[in-house]
């Protein structure tokens, strides 16, 4: 009886997945000239497949297209050498708050896959923001500006993102090419049982383009990807205080970043619990391989970062508590392991001669190191790290901008952000029950710095 039924379900299945349709998004009038705005044709094709499920196909050729709105049930396939291009008309985002590209809500079972390439075109959609600011058709309250790192740049509402889910459960991103975004490259914000697999990530257009980010998500598995960002590669972070990134797995991926290569937070309202992220290999990055930053009232817990291989990379590791939010809750940062982790830290920028290198640190400074640092009565807890190889150029020959390491409890958390830290190698400060195994800390050239301090700190 039982065999009976699983065979009567397996049938099911099978007779399910055989009636699926294909919709070529030809047969709804799109061309492939590059130049034609493909957008009413190819979401006719995606509403077509919504009302009983099926795939919609970007055959090969120049799809350009203004924002599409995927429905559940839906897999939009892209073929080998199909490019899907977005419109490089900034109203065609909408006439304030820029929509992504791809955008979906509420949605479930919905994909994205194939070998095929997205090309957001940024700096030809960045020229025309311009313009149209410039010639006050649209406004932008930031765009003249500077910003803390004295950068001069539309806001980020006005600049798109490729992909854009929120709420949605059940997501597959598989296979594809991202190129050339105006903002984050793709976001699953409060998304569920998402798959992202064997993508490729190319974006350095322009300030803000993180490669991934995956905002308060569940059960998220982020495998086999590429990574090359201007800013953060593989970021998560946590917008809602009363919700959280749990149990999200990433393994085997490459980046290369102008900022951080790994990276919880910066937003960090809510927390993130049992993430393990595993064997990345990370170059060419301007600040941390990795970085967990909990500085806006929410709790980092259970968080295993292990078998990750950084060369030219700015800094090895930073762990940081703060408390950025104006309110009383103060972040919890416990239970973290990071172990078999090798790092080589250069003398020079590591991201010199990228397209958008990441801004100078404004200060005089000896080389940075890895650092551990939470705040008085609110110490960083339960740290592991474990079989640690980090090489330093060494070097520093006299103390640089001397004085007291100061809190900077409401600073952007970034590794440079203490000024110069009285180690080359570990900076420990406000830290419960924090463990070393086999942690190997190499200066190449002698450093007038101890290569380990540790301020009121128990291990």
């Amino acid at each position: 009886m039982r065999q009976t039924g699983f065979l009567w379900l397996l049938l099911v299945a099978v007779t399910a997945n055989a009636q699926q349709k294909t919709y070529d998004i030809r047969s709804f009038g799109a061309k492939a000239d590059g130049k034609t705005i493909n957008t009413k044709a190819i979401q006719k094709a995606i509403d077509k497949a919504s009302v009983s499920g099926g795939m919609v196909l970007i055959p090969k050729g120049q799809f350009v297209t203004g924002v599409l709105t995927l429905r559940s049930n839906v897999t939009l396939s892209l073929a080998s050498d199909a490019v899907l291009l977005g419109s490089t008309n900034r109203l065609d985002y909408g006439p304030q708050n820029a929509m992504p590209l791809l955008m979906a809500e509420g949605q479930h079972d919905i994909g994205i896959v194939g070998t095929g390439t997205i090309d957001g075109q940024g700096e030809a959609l960045l020229k025309d923001l311009y313009d149209k600011l410039k010639a006050g058709t649209m406004q932008d309250a930031e765009w003249q500006t500077p910003n803390p790192w004295h950068q001069v740049r539309p806001s980020e509402e006005n600049r798109p993102k490729i992909i854009g889910f929120l709420r949605c459960t059940g997501v597959t991103v598989k296979g594809i090419t991202l190129k050339h975004a105006l903002d984050w490259v793709e976001e699953y914000k409060s998304c569920s049982d998402v798959t992202i697999d064997s993508i490729r990530v190319e974006s350095n257009t322009f300030w803000n383009n993180d490669g991934i980010d995956l905002v308060d998500c569940k059960n998220v598995r982020l495998t086999n990807s590429f990574f090359d960002a201007d800013d953060d590669g593989i970021c998560l972070k946590s917008e809602d205080r009363n919700d959280s990134c749990d149990n999200i797995v990433v393994n085997h991926c490459t980046v290369r970043s102008s900022a951080s290569a790994i990276k919880l937070g910066t937003a960090a309202r809510g927390g993130f619990h049992h993430i393990t992220i595993s064997d990345v290999r990370v170059y060419d990055t301007y600040r941390s391989a990795v970085a967990l930053e909990c500085v806006d009232g929410g709790r980092m817990e259970d968080v295993d970062v292990h078998d990750i291989h950084a060369t030219n990379t700015g800094n090895a590791i930073f762990i940081r508590l703060g408390h950025r939010n104006r309110d009383s809750v103060y972040s919890i940062v416990r239970r973290l392991r990071i172990a078999h982790v090798s790092v080589e830290v250069p003398a020079g920028k590591p991201d010199a001669g990228y397209p958008m290198e990441g801004p100078p640190v404004p200060f005089e400074h000896n080389i940075f190191p890895s650092s551990i640092v939470g705040l008085p009565g609110h110490p960083v807890e339960d740290v592991v790290l474990e079989d640690i190889a980090v090489t330093y150029p060494g070097g520093g020959t006299r103390l640089v901008n001397a004085g007291p390491v100061p809190e900077n409890p409401s600073d952007y958390p970034e590794f440079s952000m203490f000024g110069e830290l009285p180690a080359w190698g570990l900076y420990v400060r406000h830290a419960n029950g924090v463990t070393l195994k086999n942690v190997t800390l190499t200066a190449k050239t002698p450093d007038y710095r101890p290569t380990c301090v540790f301020d009121e700190t128990k291990f």
